[in-house]
């Protein structure tokens, strides 16, 4: 799979990069405070990093909308699922990572191509904005010299409060409520993925893309 720089044009209609921002201090707690473990954990709220950032993304890129702070921390070559928010979302790694992305427009009744996936290649202190309409999900470890780094990835997330949380109960209206899966988040999930497994909307179709394969 070729994996493209994140800064390359192709990248646009996913997101952008965000500049100006103070993120030393941010992942400095991130690294010493939080596990990297074998697989993948994440934490939509985190008090400590929310303490040292989230006033200012709060004003500055959420136009001053309550945000949440956490992280995604551990170890991932695989899609496995795609998800997508209702408002963007930030990502900071504190080691180089790899973002698998596609379109939300091409999503049709649930289901969507895995060859219409791409790979983005984030290095380390990157801030990077993911639209709304991007589909998205844990990061990957990076890929250096066609192999798959064995560093893994703290990764610093960004959302509007309360995503990510308990999925409110709700009464089936539309065909995109089969795809929530918890708070403001709609989740569609390869066959092969744990995810599946737990009852989630099986709609990607064709291979699990893995960067190790």
């Amino acid at each position: 799979m070729k994996i493209k720089p994140v800064f390359n044009h192709s990248f646009e209609k996913y997101g952008k990069i965000l500049k100006g921002y103070d993120i030393e201090s941010l992942l400095e707690k991130l690294e010493a405070s939080t596990a990297k473990p074998a697989n993948v954990i994440y934490t939509p709220s985190d008090a400590a990093l929310e303490s040292i950032s989230a006033e200012a993304f709060s004003k500055n890129a959420f136009g001053g909308m309550p945000v949440q702070v956490g992280y995604c921390n551990g170890q991932n070559t695989k899609l496995n699922c795609l998800e997508y928010h209702r408002g963007s979302e930030i990502n900071i790694p504190a080691n180089d990572i790899v973002l698998l992305l596609a379109p939300l427009q091409a999503v049709k009744n649930g289901k969507l191509d895995t060859n219409l996936v791409e790979a983005f290649y984030v290095p380390k202190g990157t801030v990077v904005l993911i639209y709304e309409t991007t589909l998205h999900y844990a990061p990957c470890n990076a890929v250096k010299k066609g192999k798959v780094s064995k560093d893994g990835f703290r990764v610093i997330v960004v959302l509007p409060k309360d995503t990510n949380t308990e999925k409110p109960e709700i009464k089936e209206i539309d065909f995109e409520d089969k795809l929530l899966w918890a708070r403001n988040k709609w989740l569609i999930a390869h066959l092969e993925s744990n995810e599946a497994k737990q009852g989630a909307f099986v709609g990607l179709i064709g291979k699990n893309i893995d960067l190790a394969k």
